[in-house]
């Protein structure tokens, strides 16, 4: 009797707790299907890590919901960087800073759970770094149209395509450009041919050079902004064998004198000194007095019956490195027009003279006409005398450059910091020192 009621009441408890298993596992199973798993988000490098590489990127991504907020700081400074469209990735902008820590902290969230995660990691101290050591023009500098950027590096750069890359031109006016590189220290950026700088306007460089690897071992540590103004478009078109000089302002001719330009008849080398070399030269430098020696082609100046000569000139503007000049030549007035007779320069009257000196502005635009000489690319600034395919492949990235307004640097995404929506509904040459002043 005892059995049977022990074995009915067990059979009872035992329809019971089949009962209750069987609605329990209903309850669960729906409950697996309406409520998502937490969020798990993934931040990298890792907490912890140190000797991070500052080229690297940092990275948060969420699986089973969307990044909510993400906030990533070295010191004080927050870092820029960019949500995806599906909200479940951020990624870093810009490289990291050497030597620096890290703090990272990101929320995710889905329909019905919140989760918070954080990461501190510290970059590598490299062996040794890099920066700019010097920018032309100089900073809030008024120029000319033709005015080329030339930076020149503290050290060889072996990484040249990483350094290109941290490289920004942005204009107030479009225009096209490149950059070429003159030497392991140096980077050069023009415009296209005949499609200078749009006048009265300001342009903006932007080196991104933090984290950026120059070389081995050696880092860039601070990026550098530097701004400069484009003034008057002045073009001057120095015809050597009508013998006058036009200067167009604006689109609009302001001034035509004679000249007496290079007479020619000293040959060295096969290269005839004397001629005023043809070609697209730039204004360099404006001096207000220049003495004038004949020392450059190694002739003592008292030796008059080898053409010695030291002549101090007046206003003289200098176009090239190999000693030509825009300059006053009160004594050979009765020239001009009529003969060439300098040494090479292009000598002018006073009055004109000192008028240009006055409307200077390095980067101005000087073409040469009518000689057989022709001017090198790197005399001075005469960079438009490269052909412009050869140019464009002398850079790393061997490519033109649009420099809109508010360019970023190449191949990199724009953005700050972003934060997703608080509650979403459903998981979602260089140039050579100039030598002597070749003559008056």
């Amino acid at each position: 009797m005892i059995r049977r009621t022990t074995s009915a009441l067990a059979g009872t408890a035992a329809l019971l707790l089949v009962t209750a298993c069987s609605g329990n596992s209903a309850e669960i199973t729906e409950q697996a299907q309406t409520e998502p798993a937490a969020p798990q988000v993934t931040i990298t490098p890792a907490d912890g890590t140190g000797k991070v590489k500052p080229d690297s990127k940092i990275t948060v991504n969420v699986t089973d919901g969307t990044l909510q907020s993400v906030s990533v700081k070295a010191g004080k400074k927050e870092v820029a960087g960019e949500l995806s469209a599906d909200g479940t990735s951020w990624t870093s902008t810009w490289n990291l800073k050497p030597g620096a820590t890290y703090q990272v902290s990101a929320t995710a969230a889905n329909k019905v759970q919140t989760t918070t995660a954080a990461s501190s990691f510290s970059t590598l101290k490299p062996a040794s770094t890099f920066g700019i050591a010097d920018i032309i023009p100089m900073a809030g500098e008024t120029v000319g149209v033709g005015m080329p950027i030339t930076i020149t590096f503290d050290r060889d750069i072996t990484q040249r395509k990483a350094v290109e890359q941290a490289l920004t031109v942005s204009s107030e006016k479009p225009a096209v450009g490149a950059w070429y590189w003159t030497a392991d220290n140096q980077v050069i950026f023009r415009t296209k041919n005949d499609r200078y700088w749009e006048p009265h306007q300001k342009v903006e460089l932007t080196a991104r050079l933090t984290g950026v690897r120059g070389a081995k071992n050696a880092y860039g540590t601070a990026d550098r902004t530097h701004q400069f103004k484009i003034g008057n478009s002045q073009i001057s078109t120095v015809d050597t064998k009508k013998k006058h000089i036009t200067v167009v302002r604006n689109g609009k001719k302001v001034k035509r004198v004679p000249i007496s330009a290079g007479k020619g008849g000293r040959v060295v080398n096969g290269i005839d000194t004397y001629l005023t070399t043809s070609g697209t030269h730039l204004t360099m430098s404006r001096h207000r007095v220049e003495i004038m020696t004949s020392e450059w082609m190694g002739v003592d100046p008292k030796d008059k019956k080898n053409g010695g000569y030291r002549e101090v000139i007046p206003f003289a503007v200098r176009i090239s490195n190999s000693g030509e000049y825009v300059h006053s030549m009160a004594s050979r007035v009765w020239a001009m027009g009529r003969y060439n007779l300098s040494h090479g320069c292009v000598n002018a009257p006073p009055e004109f003279a000192q008028w240009y000196y006055n409307n200077f502005q390095r980067g101005d635009v000087v073409d040469v006409t009518g000689t057989k000489r022709r001017v090198e690319w790197n005399n001075g600034w005469s960079y438009y005398e490269m052909p412009w395919k050869q140019w464009v492949k002398g850079g790393a990235l061997d490519r033109e450059i649009t420099t809109g307004p508010g360019q970023e640097a190449p191949g990199a995404p724009a953005g700050q910091t972003p934060t997703a929506p608080a509650a979403p509904s459903t998981p979602a040459a260089p140039s050579a020192p100039a030598t002597t002043p070749a003559a008056p």
